[in-house]
């Protein structure tokens, strides 16, 4: 033991929340249970708790937590005559009393964290669901903590949880990592879902604010964690690429008001220098393992947008240009609405709002019914072609539709700003 006085639950607790995800995945690769590697981890850190704080952190606390949940294990095999053919599952590997190294002990940590990816972004549980569970077992958040990030209330989050590991034991999902095509497919699966974890975060869908950074951190630790653990894969590089990139902006896009600011509007100086560094190397190495033969996909091609972005030091040093010739690249490869709304930007700066407004008229009639997206845009380039009656409406609609307070607002004063214009400039 490192001899630490009197340890703090504080510190034992980030000492967990850093061994917990590796603890998690490989007692769930041992047992294939998830509920019972999840009990058989809080047991450990139970024990933590209880030993730490008398006799300090232990020199490797991931060896430590692992060898209490495997005896743990052994004594619940051997009290339960119904579970005793697991105790052979297991194997010797669980009767040594002793673990000198997590790493040496426990076989391939990487490939039981991406297991575990795997197994919480199964393609028969529905993305919500994918989400939440993902947070929980790989991101290491509590129940609550996932509820008071989707502002929702702690027992439905629970119960959803519940839910997709009762639906994962009910198809038989397997421990075991994909292969070839099942595997590259899942792969999709985890990429969205952290996405999607990451996105939430960016620009949240509802509450009081614009973004929630908890969630877009957790989103880029897990893009670290799959780029790491699939290095030669270029979407993968490309998605941490792009998230890092992204959240290097997230003290920029609000003002000292808390107000939102737009992309075109942030003081760049505050963007975070590190995380922009690592995103644009990320984005270097997905593009040199597209180039030497690797195929990249739509992950790639955003990271790319995202790099122009991130490369210009003024707003007006954005290369527009290549940004539209990304999202036509984009469109082809991937279409759809959403993509287009956001060609529909990039073209309308590169070559005039009616160039945008043209592919916008072009949307399919009810694609995207419901979003403030296409409303937004429509706004903002009729405000640039000086039609702000037109552009206040816009707005005005957008303000209607999104759940955001935090957007709504910007929205209101985009519209009142148009309007302040109507009198000299409409036509």
């Amino acid at each position: 033991m490192v001899s630490t006085g009197s340890t703090t639950e504080e510190a034992i607790v980030a000492v967990w929340r850093n061994e917990s995800v590796r603890l998690l995945a490989g007692l769930a690769r041992m047992t294939h249970d998830l509920d019972l590697a999840e009990d058989l981890a809080q047991d450990a850190l139970v024990a933590a708790l209880e030993q730490w704080p008398r006799e300090g952190i232990p020199r490797n606390p991931g060896a430590w937590l692992m060898s209490i949940a495997k005896r743990r294990a052994i004594d619940g095999f051997r009290r339960d005559e119904t579970l005793r053919r697991k105790v052979a599952l297991l194997g010797h590997e669980l009767e040594e009393e002793e673990m000198p190294d997590l790493a040496a002990a426990v076989d391939h940590i990487e490939d039981d964290v991406l297991r575990l990816m795997f197994l919480s972004c199964h393609p028969t549980l529905a993305p919500d669901s994918r989400t939440v569970l993902t947070l929980r077992l790989v991101g290491g958040l509590t129940t609550a903590e996932i509820a008071r990030a989707y502002f929702a209330k702690e027992s439905a989050v629970g119960q959803r949880i519940s839910r997709a590991k009762r639906t994962l034991a009910e198809v038989g999902a397997s421990f075991e990592l994909p292969v070839g095509e099942e595997r590259a497919a899942r792969m999709r699966e985890v990429m969205q879902t952290i996405y999607l974890v990451f996105n939430e975060g960016y620009a949240a869908t509802s509450g009081p604010s614009w973004t929630r950074p908890e969630l877009c951190l957790e989103g880029m630790r897990l893009a670290r964690m799959l780029a790491a653990l699939a290095p030669g894969d270029p979407e993968a590089q490309a998605l941490q690429g792009l998230l890092e990139i992204q959240g290097s902006r997230l003290a920029a896009r609000a003002d000292a008001s808390g107000k939102s600011v737009l992309l075109e509007d942030q003081d760049r100086t505050r963007w975070d220098q590190l995380l922009l560094r690592r995103g644009l190397a990320a984005v270097g190495r997905a593009t040199a393992l597209a180039s030497s033969g690797t195929p990249g996909g739509s992950y790639l091609v955003q990271a790319m947008i995202a790099a122009c972005h991130g490369r210009a030091r003024r707003a007006e040093d954005t290369d527009w240009a290549e940004i539209a010739r990304l999202y036509d690249l984009l469109a082809s490869g991937a279409p759809g609405a959403v993509i287009d709304v956001n060609r529909a930007v990039a073209h309308g700066r590169a070559f005039g709002p009616e160039a945008g407004l043209a592919i916008l008229a072009s949307l399919p009639e009810g694609a995207l019914a419901g979003s403030h997206l296409p409303h937004g845009v429509r706004g903002d380039l009729l405000h640039r072609a000086g039609r702000h009656r037109e552009a206040a409406k816009a707005f005005d609609t957008a303000a209607s539709l999104t759940g955001n307070a935090g957007e709504r607002e910007l929205l209101e004063m985009r519209a009142a700003a148009c309007r302040s214009h109507q009198g000299s400039s409409d036509g």
